[in-house]
């Protein structure tokens, strides 16, 4: 089975302090896997799209090993919130809020992200 590739001029922006950062074209995130892409300031964002088209935007670096690699990581969800677990030690953070869930002193930062 040949699936069409997804056809929409939508850009997936990133809110940076006062204004809409475009990181992608939508078509370029799969739901349930994430992408890395980089700031203008140097750091990287994970982005990740679900299955129902929902976008999530954390920082990519793990606080527990010290690399950029959370959007390498398995998403799921937990009490109905979306997470993605590192690919390092295992830690989960919820993609909305960063908060780690096996740490509530860990948090990673978190943007607000949009399709236009």
């Amino acid at each position: 089975m040949t699936l069409a590739p997804e056809t929409t001029d939508l850009k997936v922006q990133l809110q940076l302090e006062d204004s809409w950062f475009t990181v992608c074209d939508l078509h370029q995130l799969v739901p349930g896997r994430g992408v890395a892409a980089l700031l203008p300031d140097g750091r990287q964002v994970a982005l990740f799209r679900d299955r129902t088209d929902r976008l999530y935007g954390i920082d990519n670096r793990d606080p527990f090993g010290g690399a950029a690699v959370l959007s390498r990581g398995l998403t799921g969800t937990e009490r109905g919130r979306p997470f993605v677990a590192s690919p390092l030690l295992k830690q989960r953070f919820d993609l909305e809020t960063g908060q780690c869930l096996d740490d509530e002193a860990v948090r990673v930062a978190s943007y607000e992200v949009r399709a236009r």
